[in-house]
C-alpha cells in the first residue's frame, strides 16, 4: 500500500507530466505554424512520451492500492520568438521536471518506500536523457545561428524521430 504522502505527491507528478505533454503539443503546433514540420514532429513525439510517463505514474498508484486524483491542467504558452527560444524553454522545463522527480525520490526515501524509490529510478535516468536531448538541439541551433540551411538540416534531422512506445515491463 502506498502512503498518503507518496500518493499525493505522485498525483501531483501525474498532473506535471500531463502539463508537459500539453506544453509540448503547443510547441508542436507553433512549429507546424512556422513550417518547421521536423521540429513539430519531434515535439509531438515528446508530447506522447510525457503522456506515457503520466500513465506510468497512474498505473503505479493503482497497482499500489492508491487512488489517482486528476486535477486541472494549466494552460501553457502558445507562442515563441524562435526555435532557440522554444528549445531553451524545453530545456528549462525538463530541468524543472528533474527537480520534481528528485523530490519524489527524496520523499520515497524519507517514507522508507522502497517500491516507489525503485520505480522512480527509471524516471531519474529518463530525465538525464531528456535534458541531454534538449541541450543537444540548442547547441546545434546556436551553431547554425537558427537560420538558413542549418535550420533546414536540423528540421530534417528532427523529422526522422519515430515514436517508440515504452516496453510493457518498464
Amino acid at each position: 500500500m502506498i502512503s498518503k504522502k507518496m500518493q499525493t505527491a505522485i498525483n501531483e507528478q501525474i498532473n506535471a507530466e500531463m502539463y508537459s505533454s500539453y506544453l509540448y503539443l503547443a510547441m508542436s503546433a507553433y512549429f507546424e505554424n512556422t513550417d518547421l514540420t521536423g521540429f513539430a514532429n519531434w515535439m509531438r513525439i515528446q508530447a506522447q512520451e510525457e503522456l506515457d510517463h503520466a500513465m506510468k505514474f497512474f498505473d503505479f498508484v493503482n497497482e499500489r492500492g492508491g487512488q489517482v486524483v486528476l486535477k486541472d491542467i494549466k494552460a501553457s504558452a502558445t507562442a515563441w520568438k524562435s526555435p532557440v527560444e522554444v528549445m531553451e524553454a524545453v530545456y528549462a522545463h525538463e530541468q524543472k521536471v528533474t527537480g520534481l522527480i528528485n523530490d519524489l525520490v527524496d520523499l520515497a526515501i524519507k517514507e522508507k518506500d522502497h517500491a516507489s524509490n525503485n520505480f522512480l529510478q527509471w524516471f531519474v535516468a529518463e530525465q538525464v536523457e531528456e535534458e541531454a536531448s534538449a541541450e543537444a538541439i540548442i547547441k546545434k541551433l546556436k551553431l547554425v545561428s537558427g537560420t538558413g540551411n542549418g535550420l533546414f538540416m536540423i528540421d530534417q534531422e528532427l523529422a526522422k524521430r519515430v515514436y517508440t512506445p515504452p516496453a510493457a515491463a518498464e
